[in-house]
């Protein structure tokens, strides 16, 4: 398995959370909290410059299934927003691969662990997409470390 930056995107309606790994793609952080901008594509643009400066090898990005593992209404929107990115990374010359990644209960968990932090109910509306995007990229990283490979479904750009 090749080493390199990781980041994870958690796509909401209204935000996206951004977490990165370390070089070595072994420690999750959260980086920032963008706000959806579907006329304009900023917070893609955003990412696409964060994977250039750190020189980002994959990007997860949650997938929204329900408990039972099918599609929800929010999961064809997290795809589309996965072809997008991937798009914008081909454009800008970047050789930087994206997966889509289950995210089942990804923001539930981030929710119940800054409560037990302490953390009140404001100030984990702040941080909650970035603590999901964290959850994701745990998860993806155990599952790499766990099956010699990495997870998800790989994105593919269609110059369509």
């Amino acid at each position: 398995m090749r080493a390199g930056v990781r980041l994870a995107v958690d796509v909401g309606e209204a935000r996206v959370g951004l977490a990165a790994t370390d070089p070595d793609a072994l420690v999750a952080t959260p980086v920032m909290t963008l706000r959806r901008d579907k006329n304009r594509n900023g917070d893609i643009r955003m990412i696409v410059k964060i994977a250039r400066d750190r020189g980002a090898r994959l990007i997860y990005v949650g997938l929204p299934l329900s408990l039972s593992g099918e599609d929800t209404p929010s999961t064809q929107k997290a795809r589309d927003y996965a072809a997008e990115l991937k798009r914008q990374l081909t454009e800008a010359q970047l050789n930087t691969g994206v997966q889509l990644i289950d995210e089942r209960l990804t923001t539930v968990s981030a929710a119940e662990k800054m409560r037990a932090s302490g953390r009140s109910a404001r100030e984990q509306k702040e941080a909650i997409d970035q603590a999901a995007a964290v959850e994701i990229l745990n998860h993806a990283l155990q599952m790499r470390t766990a099956g010699g490979a990495e997870p998800g479904q790989d994105v593919i750009h269609s110059s369509d």
